[in-house]
């Protein structure tokens, strides 16, 4: 299936998402913060990447800046999962690149939906 690079700093919900999307087939790499999860697409690109985005140090709307302004990873697929709900929140996800967004609390479901859903479109 797919390589997925998995970023949120909140151990049990990073555990959820990387059991849910293994389950599923796909190959995750978990990382802690988005420091980690920009040095990893950079060492090997994956397929997709999903970001939390509040986290120590760089935060996932950073990483995900910093991810489109690198010509070799602009057209990576990335999903923001955030407990940060309001429309403008919603709105500086998309702004800063992001092409999903999903709120905390969430469904494991809708989240393996919505990346199969962008890994078919990047295909």
């Amino acid at each position: 299936m797919a390589r997925i690079l998995v970023a949120d700093d909140d151990v049990d919900i990073r555990e959820l998402v990387e059991f849910k999307l293994s389950t599923l087939g796909h190959d995750v790499v978990a990382v802690a913060d988005g420091a980690s999860a920009v040095d990893e697409v950079q060492r090997q690109r994956p397929d997709l990447a999903v970001l939390d985005v509040m986290m120590p140090g760089m935060s996932g709307l950073d990483a995900v800046r910093v991810i489109r302004n690198d010509p070799s990873l602009s057209d990576l697929p990335v999903i923001l999962l955030t407990a940060r709900a309001q429309e403008s929140d919603v709105e500086t996800g998309f702004d800063s690149g992001a092409d999903d967004y999903i709120t905390k609390p969430f469904s494991p479901r809708e989240l393996a939906s919505r990346v199969q859903a962008l890994l078919t479109r990047a295909r």
